[in-house]
């Protein structure tokens, strides 16, 4: 072995030991749930009516009281907070400044985006020209189309960061009690009027609520509190949700509060970051360990396109059952949950090699050289309605064949804008 491999292979494990690896477990976990929520949820049905598509997780009678503990997404944007306070710390400690963030973090989340979208494009249509009915092909689309909002509402929380880091240093619980009310008066003018896009404004309030409980992470404030008190604060939490969800004015089901987001999801974010704080020790533990390191590290590693491709996946994986004539258990029966682990396996496993195959798309923006910068605001906020756009119209229309084409279009357009760089303020290019 070489000096220079030693040293990277000392390096690693210096990363490694500095790293809080709670932090990847639990994104990994949450990507791992969201897939297995969701071909739970997507029953195939092939019989002599036809092809029919069913819910049979949502039918079971302990689904709804399951959201409260399966519905992950707060959790994930208080994890996404976590990364960010550290990312954007470490921005500045190099020299860099919020285009420098926003680009990077942009360009790191829309680039694995670009041929999903394309593919989506080329496959929908090719759909349509070959008769599918439109109805089934509206609800498939419908269903491929449902994880992108994510793109769109983790995208404009990355664009605040540098925002809500300096107003979360300067008041911190201020900070969060401005959102949480403007959460509360969002939801308050949406079931007044009866306007149901209203919501769509608690993509800021909600999301960054969540985020800015991430920053509390990384600063150890939830570290620093006894387990009596987190213990005291989740279970208030959880008391004061029941009679929110009970009155007719948020839905008891955290799935149906989701989009657009709404205040329970907010105290929800407050409840899992106290309980993951709680058994963050043994997790610690857990993570010290090869095989979780590995997990993670495989899992991990293409998280984001693992939770792209996997429901496209899913529904291409099961036309290509139906084609060649797979029997198919009866959604809902003992045999059909039986084959749901199996199920994971195979989604995972068919995300993973889409993700090897397509790793030069999730490559990250090398770092800034001395004398350039990112392109000015004006070229920063083209690029970024060109990548968040299309996902934010699929999210509001629903996926179709144009859509995914507009997507496959403007968001490698504003990957690029986005990757460019331009002297620094005071430099000459010779």
């Amino acid at each position: 072995m070489s000096t220079q491999q030693a040293l990277t292979s000392v390096d690693v494990r210096g990363i490694i030991s500095k790293r809080d690896l709670v932090v990847d477990l639990i994104r990994t976990a949450c990507v791992v749930l969201v897939v297995f929520v969701h071909v739970t949820m997507v029953g195939v049905a092939a019989d002599d009516a036809g092809i029919r598509v069913t819910s049979p997780l949502q039918e079971l009678d302990w689904y709804v009281a399951a959201t409260w503990i399966g519905q992950v997404m707060p959790l994930f944007f208080v994890v996404g907070g976590f990364a960010s306070a550290v990312g954007w710390r470490s921005t500045v400690e190099r020299g860099g400044g919020p285009r420098d963030y926003v680009a990077t973090r942009l360009v790191r989340l829309f680039r694995p985006a670009s041929p999903l979208f394309l593919v989506l494009a080329i496959g929908l249509g090719t759909a349509t020209l070959l008769g599918t009915p439109r109805d089934l092909l509206a609800e498939v689309a419908f269903g491929i189309g449902s994880p992108l909002w994510f793109l769109a509402a983790y995208g404009i929380t990355q664009c605040c960061v540098p925002l809500m880091a300096r107003l979360h240093e300067r008041a911190p619980w201020a900070t969060l009690a401005g959102l949480l009310v403007l959460a509360a008066a969002v939801d308050g003018v949406r079931l007044a009027t009866g306007v149901a896009d209203v919501g769509l404004l608690n993509l800021g309030p909600v999301w960054l609520f969540a985020q800015q409980l991430g920053f509390l992470w990384a600063d150890g404030w939830f570290a620093r509190r006894s387990k009596v008190l987190l213990l005291g604060v989740a279970a208030a939490v959880y008391a004061v949700l029941v009679p929110m969800t009970s009155i007719g004015l948020w839905a008891p089901d955290m799935l149906q509060d989701l989009n657009p987001p709404m205040l329970p999801l907010a105290f929800l974010a407050i409840a899992q970051a106290c309980l993951v704080q709680l058994v963050h020790a043994p997790l610690t533990r857990l993570m010290r360990t090869r095989a979780a390191q590995g997990t993670v590290f495989v899992l991990g590693r293409d998280g984001m396109a693992i939770y792209l491709w996997h429901l496209p996946l899913f529904i291409a994986l099961n036309g290509i059952a139906l084609f060649i004539g797979v029997p198919y258990p009866d959604p809902g029966s003992a045999t059909w949950w039986a084959t749901r682990a199996i199920a994971l396996v195979v989604v995972l496993a068919a995300a993973l090699g889409v993700a090897r195959g397509l790793r030069r798309f999730d490559r990250p923006l090398p770092r800034l050289v001395p004398g350039s910068d990112r392109p000015a605001w004006p070229v920063v906020a083209l690029a970024v309605l060109c990548t968040i756009g299309p996902a934010f119209a699929v999210m509001q229309l629903h996926l179709s064949f144009w859509l995914a084409a507009v997507g496959a279009v403007l968001i490698p357009m504003g990957v690029w804008c986005l990757s460019r760089t331009v002297p620094a303020v005071g430099v000459r290019r010779i």
